[in-house]
Formats: structure tokens, C-alpha cells, sequence
């Protein structure tokens, strides 16, 4: 007999993450839903670029209503449950601080109370954030690696992890968290630093001239790709037991040297571009954010294969392609 294909249910559908979660989990057979605050007003824009609007089931859902957040678990009875959801920019979180905490450490405990509630065997993967570390100092950090936040997201994201952890420890849930540094695609929301980038270099190309404004160019991150990044996701949740996870390339690279990979995309020299806008620096920054991926490697057979380079050109040649009215095929994955 043929088994039941797998059901997931992915809160934050609408984003970069799970646009690209709901094509990998479609290629391996499992049936899709998705949520958003108002699914019939919302566009889903990332499902209808990858192609996937008509394959994926949504529903409206809270997820700080827990309410709302148990009516559709026990509606679409999931065998996986992704919580991508919540406020995305560590930027916006200084200046909504009680919505970001809300919408990610309240949403997060709403779900895993939720499962707890139903008591059925769904495996619950929940977003976690490398900002959670703060600096990192000139070494990675892992799993076992403090948590200092440095940011209401950061403290947001710490909080919801410690849930996961306090779930899965008291009450035997198969919860878990991948700690992920930063992952980049042409899906990433337009306020990214990276999208501003990439953007303004394909724009500049394009017109002949032009500069774009950004904060501190010395700050240095681990970039990796997102499509790559959601199948570690998806990787932990077919372990044997629940285990937290960092996922990242290892690799550090300053943001001028991102803004030097984009432009080059079109032969252009950055620094002839790019200019320094003290308005744009955040209350308190981390200075350098890289990650260890040894145990994902080890477990999960996970490792990064695209770098900050290439990460840095696809987005770029994409932006161009946008403005040119061009398919982004051969971009996006």
C-alpha cells in the first residue's frame, strides 16, 4: 500500500523562507498549507514568482491569538508545523519593540501550547536567529554559544528559542530550532540591506550613474542562500530526536565587500556609488556575526554550497532582470 503523503503546515508562507520551504516540501510530496493575518486580502507575491500560488492551501490565522492559532492546527492536522512567522527587520524591531516580542516570542508560545494542547505527534520546527548570539568575536558560534542579544528582535528571537527548548523538555514535543545566520535570495523584502544593494546597483547600471545610501559599511556578516537554507530546515524535523541547529557558511565578509560583489555584476566599482549615511546606523550594532555549521554537517549531511559572492550576483543580475521586465528564471534557486 501507498503511504499518505505528509501534511505541513508553514506559518509566515508569505515570506523569503517560506516561499521557498513550500517548493522543496511540494517536490517531496507533501501536501502544503500556509497562513497569513488575512489570507484573502493578502497577494502571496513570493508562492505566485516561484510559481507555487495555486499548489499551497491558505488560511487566515493570529498567531498571537491563540485562538486562532489552535483552530487551524487542528483544521489542516499537519505531520510538520514551521513557524516562520513574525516581525522579519532587527532594524524596525528598535522602533516597534512590543509588536516584534508579540509577533514572534507570544506567536511562538501560542503554537507550541497549541500542540501541546491537541497531543498529537506533530514535529514543530521553529525559526530561530543568529542575531541571538550578538558579536561573535573572530570566533563562529555554535550551538553551545552564549546568547547576547543586541537587539528587540535579537531578545524577541532569544525568548522564543528558550520556549522551544522549555517545550521540548517538559513536555516531550519533538520541537526544535535552527539557529540560521543571514541567507539572502531576489525574495528578500526590499527594507533588507541586501535587496537595497542589489537594487540600486541594477539600477544604476541600467541609468549610467546613480548612488545609493547606506549605514556602516565595516560590519561583517555570514551570508549564505535561501533555498539552500530551507533544506536544513526540513532535515531537522526527519531526525530521530529534536535538535537546535546553526546553520551558516563559515564565511565572514564585510558589507562593502557585499556591495563590491553586486556592482560588479555589471563591471561597476562600488565605491563610486555607495555613500555613508550616519541617519541609517541602528541604536547598537553587531560588529561581526559568523557561524559554524560542523554539527549540521555531521547530522543533518547539511553543509553550504553557494558563498557570498554568488550570493551578491544572482540578487543583482535578478534586480536587473525585474527592471527589464526579463524572467528571473535561472535566479531564484
Amino acid at each position: 500500500m501507498t503511504a499518505s503523503p505528509k501534511t505541513a503546515l508553514i506559518f509566515g508562507i508569505s515570506g523569503q523562507d517560506g516561499g521557498y520551504l513550500s517548493r522543496l516540501l511540494l517536490g517531496k510530496g507533501y501536501v502544503v498549507h500556509g497562513t497569513s493575518r488575512d489570507a484573502e486580502a493578502s497577494a502571496f507575491s513570493n508562492l505566485s514568482t516561484l510559481g507555487l500560488r495555486g499548489r499551497v492551501a491558505t488560511h487566515s490565522a493570529a498567531l498571537t491569538d491563540f485562538r486562532s492559532v489552535l483552530q487551524v492546527i487542528a483544521k489542516v492536522e499537519p505531520d510538520e508545523i514551521y513557524n516562520l512567522s513574525g516581525q522579519s527587520s532587527v532594524g524596525l524591531s528598535f522602533q516597534q519593540p512590543v509588536e516584534t516580542l508579540e509577533s514572534i516570542a507570544t506567536a511562538t508560545l501560542n503554537v507550541l501550547e497549541a500542540v501541546r494542547f491537541l497531543a498529537a505527534p506533530i514535529r514543530f520546527y521553529n525559526a530561530g536567529s543568529s542575531e541571538c548570539f550578538g558579536n561573535t568575536g573572530e570566533d563562529p558560534a555554535a550551538e553551545d554559544s552564549p546568547f547576547r542579544p543586541r537587539s528587540p528582535y535579537a531578545v524577541a528571537k532569544s525568548t522564543a528559542f528558550w520556549e522551544v527548548a522549555n517545550y521540548r523538555e517538559s513536555y516531550g514535543l519533538f520541537a526544535c530550532s535552527g539557529i540560521l545566520f543571514n541567507h539572502e535570495s531576489p525574495m528578500r523584502p526590499g527594507r533588507f540591506v541586501t535587496r537595497k544593494i542589489a537594487a540600486a546597483a541594477a539600477r544604476i547600471a541600467r541609468d549610467g550613474g546613480g548612488t545609493v545610501s547606506l549605514g556602516d559599511l565595516s560590519v561583517r556578516r555570514d551570508w549564505g542562500w535561501a533555498p539552500e537554507y530551507v533544506e536544513a530546515m526540513w532535515a531537522m524535523l526527519q531526525r530521530p530526536e529534536p535538535e537546535d541547529f546553526v546553520i551558516a557558511t563559515g564565511e565572514v565578509n564585510p558589507l562593502s565587500a557585499f556591495a563590491e560583489a553586486a556592482f560588479s555584476a555589471f563591471g561597476l566599482d562600488w565605491r563610486a556609488h555607495v555613500e555613508s549615511d550616519p541617519s541609517l546606523l541602528r541604536p547598537s550594532e553587531i560588529r561581526c556575526g559568523f557561524g559554524s555549521a560542523a554539527k549540521a554537517r555531521a547530522k543533518l549531511g547539511w553543509s553550504a554550497r553557494t558563498r557570498m559572492h554568488e550570493v551578491a550576483r544572482r540578487m543583482a543580475l535578478a534586480e536587473r532582470a525585474r527592471l527589464d521586465g526579463s524572467p528571473l528564471d535561472g535566479l531564484l534557486f
